[in-house]
């Protein structure tokens, strides 16, 4: 009877989790409040994380905005690391938007006259990990206080314009959802500084605004670009005739398109994404650069004398084929690098035999990397207007290549000089300059300086000063792009993947976008001393997206990595050797499907056992030498689209048994092996639908139990999708009822205690000390960023948080396992004091100069209190007071920092005062002592020598 009940109570939460669906924007703004609460109840929120870097390894900016009276002093908007200004050119800089709601900034406006900021949320790149904002924000004091000022469910903004005399006035382009049709897209423009709103430009519920400027000597006139686009988890369409410039002449309340017909601006179904720019001296001239989506005409292939190429070979038929020259077959092999099995004979008996095609052959590695650079679309276009927008001319003659390839949607900027009407700039994947109005190019990129630029500043008195934002942060140059530095003091980083190693101190581990695969010392603190040795306490190991890490803790030198798209590689870091791993399909096959983040998994029980996920599950049983058959496809199959889809998202093998394997895809399949992966059952495809499997945990403290965690954000959905399974996937109990309404991306059981639970949303970090029954947020320096990974270091217990825009953060969780293990049954507890070694130069500067700081101890007491109250702190020795004083305590753990020091009469006892006049407990032991509520609690503390 119980477990027919049981099963009811399930069947019920079951379906519940199925009538769950897209998030509206009323709900989302409520989680600010829900949050609020959250933390002040929160037993965890003073449980300090430090910031582990990197740093010099940045993320994406989005916008900048230069003080015109002191280009020193600026603000950089990032992709998903929030709000950040620098007073001194970038030498340092302070974050201002880290307590709001959302981080993610498309681009920020400032009136400089009143100081006050207008921050438009959510990225205006519509790439896989663009973040949604939550509408407009302002600020009066400099980023202390922030007002909301509505817009909420535009979710990306694209600009923000202010009107040149009047501060009340400004207009907004809103780029609306990126994966869903809605009406909150177009151009709005407020009367009264963003307390209302008119929107005054629509053209569809697939068409938003990307861009937006005003002309500076006449600001009724305004141009705005609108951009078409659609994206999905299985395919990108980033133009239509919907993109198109229009452009008003009262002020915004009316708009005209200026495109198509004899305008000489395209207007076609391949019309993208279009960023504007306007010579301020002579405000007729406008520039637009243009993603077109259309397609170049096919070139005449050149005769075989000069070597084979794919189109020739796609083009063969088998006779053909067959006759070609040997050496000249062999050739191509090795320079395209096929795999070794594959020489001019094999490739040929495979054909011969009519296992694959020659087209097959041609396009044996295009998987859906090859294409984001393959696809032959016109690509980026500059055109030129002279009469206000009424007439367009293509700015130069030829393809300019090598700058959008195919996915222009990432970029779209162009910036004029303010003495010059023919220097521009344009912004892609390189950096690159005209000064002759477009006709011709010069790549100014160059050390220092990183791709896929997003945002650069162009000094208006032309003196060569720029700043560029891309995807690797900040770079500064004084000389018009001949040279740059690098500004990157603060850890914006972007990270995936999050791993760990087992040496002393160890190292932590991660893959960057666009920046490549790094790993660095778990006890780094920032620090610019380290450009006195040269060397970064972070290396990287990898180029390209980093992606997952896997680590063999048998030698903490073997590593799994690598980048988009399945390109994995085993690293030996001692030797600096790399050995692609990456398992590939046979001639005739279809390719396996990789995601963007494919899942790479060692296994705890033989770390020889490497497991790589495609559409398939592959495995090798010696360190990725060899793959044996894959399974078969584990996903609901192929999608029609551009975007690689239905494939594995995440692998995960359960510590306690070897061979009991999860698999989660894109597609929303969950399927379960206990045999190694020869044999699978689907998991109640109900409970998942097609949405994307984010992570799947196996206990290590009983084995059926899987907790699991789905991401909605692909389907406008943001309720926390959380739950856990105790008999292999079978039947679900939904864990996220207590988490605000954030897409989930990872859930971590702690390795100790059974009841500890770590979850990892777009906004931030959770804890639970119930098994998921409820959930508290951990705030102590954790900014509310999204949370790629998680991870605990078994022997330091160490939380280790990778983020997707603020880099790495360390918390101790030694606290949050003794919390769990107290309940609710005491009321008051010391938990943890640290032991001390005593030392000399307590009070002392380091060489005696003055110069330097007085080296202080620190100890550290942890402390629950199971409410608020005020207690009074004593040391004692034997009978004698030695230090005492009252400290007020949180409800939950405290967090406080004695320095060892005496006080009332045992500093004054005769014993001689250090340099910094305080004295200082001797080596010895002693009795903490706090009293509260007539109550005494008693710890020791233990000063050696």
């Amino acid at each position: 009877m119980i477990r027919s009940i049981a099963l009811f109570i399930l069947c019920i939460l079951s379906t519940q989790i199925l009538a769950q669906q897209a998030t509206s924007a009323t709900d989302r703004m409520n989680n600010q409040t829900m949050k609020k609460e959250m933390l002040k109840r929160s037993l965890l929120k003073d449980i300090p994380f430090r910031n582990v870097g990197p740093t010099i390894m940045s993320g994406r900016v989005t916008d900048l905005a230069v003080n015109p009276k002191n280009p020193l002093h600026f603000y950089v908007a990032y992709a998903s690391g929030g709000l950040w200004e620098s007073k001194n050119g970038g030498v340092s800089y302070e974050p201002l938007f880290d307590d709001q709601m959302v981080m993610s900034i498309g681009d920020i406006a400032v009136n400089w006259k009143t100081n006050t900021i207008y921050v438009g949320t959510g990225e205006n790149n519509s790439s896989r990990s663009s973040y949604s904002g939550m509408g407009i924000f302002k600020s009066t004091n400099n980023g202390k206080t922030w007002t909301h000022l509505g817009l909420t469910d535009t979710q990306h903004i694209g600009r923000i314009v202010l009107h040149p005399t009047n501060d009340q006035i400004l207009w907004v382009a809103a780029l609306g959802h990126l994966y869903s049709d809605n009406e909150e897209r177009g151009v709005y423009k407020s009367n009264n500084g963003g307390r209302s709103w008119t929107k005054t430009l629509f053209v569809d519920n697939q068409t938003g605004a990307i861009d937006l400027m005003v002309d500076p000597s006449n600001p009724n006139i305004l141009y705005a670009s609108m951009w078409q686009r659609d994206r999905k988890a299985w395919n990108f369409d980033g133009s239509g005739i919907g993109s198109g410039i229009y452009k008003s002449s009262d002020g915004g309340q009316h708009w005209e398109k200026m495109g198509g017909g004899n305008s000489g601006f395209p207007d076609t179904e391949g019309t993208g994404r279009i960023g504007l720019a306007i010579y301020p001296k002579n405000p007729k001239v406008l520039y637009a650069i243009l993603d077109n989506q259309e397609r170049r005409p096919e070139e005449k292939e050149d005769p075989l004398t000069e070597g084979l190429t794919k189109g020739q070979i796609k083009a063969m038929d088998k006779a053909t084929f067959l006759a070609l020259d040997d050496s000249l077959l062999n050739d191509y092999l090795k320079d395209n690098g096929f795999p070794e099995k594959y020489d001019f004979a094999e490739v040929k008996r495979v054909v011969k035999s009519g296992e694959a095609r020659p087209a097959e052959v041609a396009t044996y590695f295009d998987d859906a990397n090859a294409q984001l650079f393959n696809i032959p679309v016109i690509g980026m276009e500059l055109y030129r207007s002279d009469d206000s927008g009424a007439t367009w001319k293509k700015a130069h003659a030829d393809f300019i290549d090598n700058m959008f390839y195919s996915y222009g949607y990432y970029f779209g900027e162009v910036r004029v000089s303010a003495t010059n009407p023919d220097q521009v700039y344009a912004l892609g994947v390189p950096i690159i300059k005209s000064e002759d109005g477009g006709k011709t190019w010069k790549d100014i990129g160059g050390d220092n300086q990183h791709g896929d630029h997003q945002a650069l500043y162009v000094d208006p008195s032309g003196s060569g000063y720029l700043i560029s934002g891309n995807d690797g942060g900040v770079n500064i140059s004084y000389d018009d792009g001949k040279t740059w530095t690098k500004s990157n003091p603060h850890a914006v980083g972007q990270f995936y993947d999050i791993n760990f190693d087992m040496d002393e101190p160890y190292n932590i581990y991660g893959g960057l976008q666009d920046n490549g695969v790094w790993w660095g010392p778990s006890d780094y603190e920032f620090s610019t001393g380290w450009q006195m040795s040269g060397k970064y306490p972070w290396q990287m190991l990898m180029w390209g997206d980093g992606m997952q890490t896997e680590v063999d803790t048998r030698d903490n030198n073997t590593v799994y990595t690598g980048y988009q798209f399945g390109h994995y590689y085993r690293i030996d870091k001692t030797a600096g050797e790399e050995k692609k791993i990456t398992p590939m399909h046979d001639l005739g096959q279809k390719p396996y499907r990789w995601n963007w983040e494919a899942p790479i998994h060692l296994s705890r029980h033989n770390q020889d056992v490497v497991y790589m996920g495609s559409n398939r599950l592959h495995k090798s049983t010696n360190q990725g030498d060899d793959f044996e058959k894959p399974t078969k496809d584990l996903t609901k199959g192929p999608k029609e689209g551009n975007v690689s889809y239905g494939t594995l998202t995440t692998i995960a093998e359960s510590p306690v048994k070897e061979g009991l394997i999860y698999i989660g895809t894109d597609d929303g399949v969950v399927q379960v092996s206990k045999d190694g992966g020869d044999t699978w059952t689907i998991i109640d495809p109900n409970l998942t639908k097609d949405y994307w499997v984010s992570s799947i945990a196996p206990s290590k403290f009983k084995e059926g139990r899987v907790y699991l965690t789905l991401n909605g954000y692909r389907n406008d959905d943001f309720n926390p999708l959380v739950y856990v399974s105790e008999n292999y996937g079978k039947l679900w109990r939904d864990l996220g009822t207590s988490l605000p309404k954030e897409a989930v991306n990872v859930i971590a059981e702690d390795p100790a205690k059974e009841e500890v639970l770590y979850v990892g949303t777009d906004h931030g970090a959770y804890a639970s000390i119930d098994r998921g029954s409820t959930f508290m947020p951990l705030a102590g320096g954790l900014p509310n960023v999204a949370v790629h990974d998680l991870a605990v270091h078994p022997r330091e217990n160490e939380l280790i948080v990778g983020t997707h825009g603020r880099s790495v953060y360390v918390g101790k969780v030694k606290a949050i396992q003794s919390l769990a293990e107290l309940g609710k049954k005491e009321a008051f507890k010391i938990l943890s004091v640290e032991e001390m070694t005593f030392d000399d130069d307590w009070g002392r500067r380091m060489y005696d100069n003055q110069w330097f700081d007085y080296n202080e101890p620190a100890c550290e007491l942890v402390i629950y209190s199971k409410s608020s109250s005020k207690a009074q702190f004593k040391v004692m020795d034997g009978e004698r007071t030695m230090y005492v004083t009252n400290i007020d305590l949180n409800a939950g753990l405290n967090f406080h920092t004695y320095d060892l020091s005496r006080s009332g009469d045992a500093a004054e006892d005769g014993t001689p005062p250090a340099k910094n006049g305080k004295v200082y407990l001797e080596a010895g032991e002693y009795t903490i002592q706090f009293s509260f509520d007539g109550k005494i609690v008693n710890e020791k503390l233990a000063v050696k020598e």
